[in-house]
């Protein structure tokens, strides 16, 4: 990930241009890797499909780890980029806002997925507890459900 260096990105020292505008690559190569996956993953969630969205899960972990070892490592080298490659450092500081908005929008989606699913399960619930009560007067409403008495709901993972 980090143009074939063994060293952690931030223990990365940058003593030359060419130092600065490698890391500078390598940091936003990692993150237009992770925006891509960010974009599959938004689109496939907002259409409902759920696997295919979370499908890349460990890739995006990893993409996120380079990334996060990434900023350390231009935070840790900071006035160097600023003296060897302050062209490289802005396009840097765009791309990341740029990435700050594609983040923002993967959150909301997620969010939205998340309060959907926790609604219907909430839905199905109160429709099973529902239908476990007595509907109406008689003798065959006239003996309450017993308290804890519910039944277990019981959802697959598979579609």
């Amino acid at each position: 990930m980090w143009a074939g260096r063994e060293t952690p990105a931030p223990y990365v020292r940058v003593s030359t241009r060419e130092d600065a505008d490698r890391l500078v690559a390598d940091v936003m190569e990692t993150m237009a890797q992770l925006e891509k996956v960010l974009e599959v993953e938004t689109a496939h969630l907002r259409v409902g499909r759920i696997r295919d969205g979370l499908a890349q899960q460990e890739r995006k972990g990893e993409l996120s780890g380079a990334y996060m070892l990434g900023l350390e490592a231009v935070k840790a080298n900071a006035v160097a980029l600023a003296r060897f490659a302050p062209a490289a450092l802005e396009r840097l500081k765009e791309a990341h806002a740029r990435f700050g908005r594609a983040v923002e929008t993967n959150q909301v989606v997620l969010a939205t997925a998340r309060a959907v699913s926790e609604s219907l399960v909430k839905g199905v619930a109160e429709e099973m507890n529902r239908s476990a009560r007595p509907q109406g007067y008689g003798p065959a409403a006239a003996a309450p459900a017993r308290p804890g008495a519910g039944q277990a709901l019981l959802v697959s993972r598979e579609m």
